[in-house]
């Protein structure tokens, strides 16, 4: 027990990025990142898996379909806690103390009046986009149960990630890791247990969810009340500081836009999905859990990128920030190859392993043949999105992103399926042309622009309380 609470407590995991090794920085934050990621996906995968075997196909259908409504909703919370992170990191880089305290108890405060709001919009609004999303009739009553649980305990999803990511903006992603592996090991268990014990079906799924996110928000919130450092959690202190609330807003709010919209566009896409039935849907479904692994190594440094640019513009070290990205991008492409050739070579099993049945599988293998060689193309939109973002401009990522997976792949979608060819692999090919033209215009974007010009500390002198410094 006193081991457990030395841990939880402290600033020793706290990372200066500003000084030392930039592929060492980079690697022992991402890697973290990357693990944990591994075990939320797993957890993620057991859920399917478990209904996919145990439940029914309507069910596994069910459970993989509701992404883009959770994401839509979700997402938006996410890309403002992204503001909250980057606004930390570059006042922790100026070791300006007292600005973190401010931002941290401003963060929580307002993901805890969020918490309350997500919870109402997600519960009322499940039935119109179940609908909107051509929901099948033997499948909607699966996913509106899933959903309306998910939704009454979305708090633990909102403050674990709130609070992980005010740790890692403080080079911290190691105790977030071991947060979510207790995470996923509970939800594995607890999976197992409502469903072949209870036999509760997708309703015993998404409270094991709940109840598992709960728990990682719970050890996340304990880490920052005992933190003894700038990042430490007081609940007397709460209270919106309009000025870093506005620091907030201003970066967190076009990546909250972008990343509500593009979900809400994938709604549409899943649309068009679930026209070809429940054997095509539950492919995708498949095809959209070893998706989810391929994205973790760009995502991971794409995060860690972020940080990194954070912490050094917050000190003025341009050049550094600019190495930094090459080196993440460099990294993101060769950990994305690594996963893609492993995913072409046993799509068949891999399919199989969440839903065994021929047709499902027939239909997640040419998903991942058509779709995984392509993958290399959005390393170079999620690392330079990331580092666009911890220098404090998220309006130009968020333009292109819309532009990109809103727009042009709406297009793509209704010429290909009125003009073209309304089958699955056209319809699919959707999420590389998409990729192409927002890593392309990107990258434009970034040769452009001068990295230090959205910079969100102030050049004045130091005005932070000692007492606050770690």
């Amino acid at each position: 027990m006193v081991k457990l609470r030395r841990f939880i407590g402290g600033n020793k995991k706290e990372v200066d990025m500003t000084e030392g090794n930039i592929a060492g920085h980079l690697l022992s934050f991402a890697l973290p990142l990357l693990v944990g990621n591994v075990f939320q996906q797993l957890y993620n995968a057991v859920d399917t898996w478990v209904v996919g075997n145990y439940v029914s196909n309507e069910a596994f259908s069910a459970v993989g379909t509701v992404g883009p409504i959770i994401n839509m909703l979700i997402g938006f919370f996410l890309g403002l806690a992204s503001g909250a992170g980057v606004v930390i990191s570059q006042y922790y880089g100026a070791h300006r103390y007292d600005k973190v305290q401010d931002t941290v108890h401003t963060s929580i405060l307002l993901t805890l009046i969020m918490a309350v709001a997500f919870t109402v919009l997600g519960i009322v609004l499940t039935p119109f986009l179940l609908r909107l999303m051509n929901t099948p009739a033997e499948v909607f009553p699966e996913s509106s149960a899933y959903l309306t649980i998910y939704f009454a305990g979305v708090i633990g999803l909102m403050m674990y990630n709130m609070g992980s990511g005010i740790l890692r903006a403080v080079g911290d992603s190691k105790r977030p890791f071991y947060f979510l592996v207790v995470s996923a090991v509970l939800n594995i268990i607890l999976d197992l247990l409502f469903v072949l014990a209870f036999h509760m079906g997708v309703s015993g799924v998404a409270f094991a969810t709940v109840i598992s996110q709960c728990v990682s928000a719970v050890l996340v919130t304990v880490t920052l009340m005992r933190a003894d450092s700038s990042v430490k959690l007081s609940w007397r202190k709460l209270k919106i500081h309009l000025d870093m609330l506005a620091k907030i807003v201003k970066v967190g709010i076009p990546a909250a836009i972008q990343m509500a919209i593009t979900a809400f566009s994938n709604i549409f896409v899943q649309s068009y999905i679930n026209y070809f039935g429940a054997d095509c849907m539950s492919g995708w479904t498949a095809y959209n859990k070893i998706d989810q692994l391929i994205w973790l190594p760009m995502q991971s440094l794409a995060l860690a990128a972020t940080t990194f640019v954070g912490q050094n513009l917050g000190l003025g070290r341009v050049e550094r920030a600019k190495k930094g990205i090459r080196t993440a991008f460099l990294m993101a492409v060769a950990g994305t190859v690594l996963c893609m050739i492993p995913c072409m070579l046993f799509a068949g099993p891999l399919v199989a392993f969440f839903n065994s049945k021929p047709e499902v599988v027939d239909y997640g293998v040419l998903l991942l043949h058509w779709i995984t060689p392509f993958y290399f193309l959005p390393c170079i939109n999620q690392i330079y999105s990331g580092a666009l973002r911890g220098a404090g401009n998220s309006r130009a990522p968020m333009l292109i992103m819309l532009a990109s997976f809103v727009v042009f792949r709406q297009i793509y979608l209704f010429v290909v399926a009125n003009f073209i060819s309304n089958t699955i692999v056209p319809i699919a090919m959707s999420y590389p042309a998409g990729w192409f033209l927002c890593s392309a215009l990107t990258l434009l974007y970034y040769r452009r622009v001068h990295l230090a010009s959205s910079r969100l500390v102030e050049d004045e002198p130091q005005e932070a309380e000692q007492a606050e410094q770690a």
